[in-house]
């Protein structure tokens, strides 16, 4: 199956949750496209414990665009 995902926030939680569920199709074999826009190219700042935005991008295979 092929995904994508548009995150066009910078609310911590639901850029964390966004990236949990893109990572998860990745791992079950999906193909998986990210791409950030508006206040979503924030994605560095928006970190609030416990929402590890960072973290999620690095562990993300897909395909990713800002």
């Amino acid at each position: 199956m092929k995904a994508l995902f548009i995150i066009s926030t910078d609310e911590a939680e639901t850029a964390y949750n966004a990236l949990r569920l893109a990572n998860v199709a990745v791992k079950k074999g999906d193909e998986v496209s990210v791409f950030m826009l508006g206040r979503g190219v924030l994605y560095e700042q928006c970190n609030q414990d416990p929402y590890n935005v960072v973290d999620q991008v690095n562990r993300f295979e897909g395909d990713f665009y800002v």
